[in-house]
């Protein structure tokens, strides 16, 4: 009984190794027929786009982040303390030059402005009786002097009201644009307390830096693109108006303004943007897709696409090529050294590439 079970074992033993065999010699044969029909049919091509190496007029670019400032612009704020009797202005509205915005309670001044213009029509009567009786040798000059200078104390001390009434007024030390009011009517305001924001929108100023190393290349007149994430595409135009007399000497930059125009009212002062300045003349350099080129930390690359000998027929393969970038402008970068005018290089499809992966294209591009 042990022995029959012994050889029953065994048998199904040798059943299992024998199918385990076959199986894997299936196997093999199938892996090896697949080798064998790559290698007949060559390595599989991988789908690209392409574009050619060109040649661009191409001028030097400074680039700086630059904050936007208003031409004219202050924080209002009462010079006196009183409380609110008046607000004649509305948020985000325009106003006028000399146009009363905010009134403080000016109820004593104007009593006490009666009481001196009273004063004074007393004294400029006094005064002409005193001349009248002068040119009679009826007084005596001193008489006459004391009425002289009672008279322009009193016109003075109108004045003085006068001068008080129009600081509890508020108005518009310029035309241009009302921020949003900080402040409501029957509030106590003291001087400081903030009222509302008032800007000139067009044109604006540009204020940036520039390292003193390039401080040979800025110049009064010239042209400034400005850029603002608001606004994506759009570039807003200026020219340089003011170079700052010192180098910081904490930073070593200089301080440059413009002045850009903004008819369409679309910049507003604080906020902060890229400025271009154009500078030297132009030159001829060669330029590829922003997108062909593959930024690494043991180099930059491209993809070049050239022609290989491979088992008797010609075919396009994708070459890995080392190359030296230069400035970056809109969908161009600039390309120093590394390759030749019309090579084309790939534009997309990068990620499943190596050196040496047979391609086809399957769309050009001219940029």
């Amino acid at each position: 009984m042990a022995n029959s079970e012994r050889r029953i074992v065994l048998r199904t033993v040798l059943i299992v190794a024998v199918a385990i065999a076959v199986i894997g010699g299936i196997k093999l044969w199938r892996e090896h027929s697949a080798r064998a029909a790559q290698a007949d049919q060559g390595a599989y091509e991988v789908s690209v786009s392409a574009a050619p190496v060109v040649k661009v007029s191409w001028r030097s670019e400074i680039h700086t982040v630059a904050s936007i400032v208003a031409t004219s612009g202050v924080n209002l704020t009462p010079q006196l303390s009183g409380q609110v009797t008046g607000i004649y202005f509305h948020s985000g509205e325009h106003v006028q030059k000399g146009q009363r915005l905010v009134q403080l309670d000016d109820s004593n001044e104007l009593a006490t402005l009666a009481q001196d213009r009273a004063n004074e029509a007393l004294a400029r009567i006094d005064f002409q009786r005193a001349q009248h009786l002068y040119s009679a040798r009826a007084t005596s000059l001193a008489a006459l002097d004391t009425a002289r200078a009672d008279e322009q104390s009193a016109k003075a001390a109108v004045a003085n009201v006068r001068a008080t009434l129009a600081k509890l007024a508020v108005s518009a030390p310029f035309s241009g644009w009302m921020g949003v009011r900080q402040v409501s009517l029957g509030q106590y305001l003291s001087p400081g307390t903030e009222i509302a924001a008032l800007n000139v929108w067009n044109p604006l100023r540009a204020e940036f830096t520039v390292p003193q190393s390039q401080t040979g290349l800025i110049h009064p007149g010239q042209t400034v693109a400005l850029t603002v994430d608001a606004f994506p595409g759009q570039r807003f135009e200026g020219r340089i108006k003011a170079i700052n007399s010192e180098v910081n000497p904490n930073t070593r930059n200089l301080t440059v303004e413009a002045v850009v125009q903004n008819r369409k009212m679309q910049l507003r002062p604080g906020m902060f943007g890229e400025a271009q300045i154009l500078v030297g003349s132009a030159h001829e350099r060669l330029a590829v897709p922003t997108v062909a080129v593959t930024y690494s930390t043991f180099g930059d690359y491209v993809y070049v696409i050239r022609e290989r000998n491979t088992g008797g027929h010609e075919q396009q393969v994708a070459v890995s090529t080392p190359i030296r970038v230069g400035q970056t402008r809109g969908p161009l970068t600039e390309v120093l050294s590394g390759l030749r005018p019309g090579e084309p290089v790939v534009t997309g499809g990068q990620i499943k590439l190596r050196n040496g992966t047979p391609v086809v294209i399957h769309r050009r591009s001219a940029h």
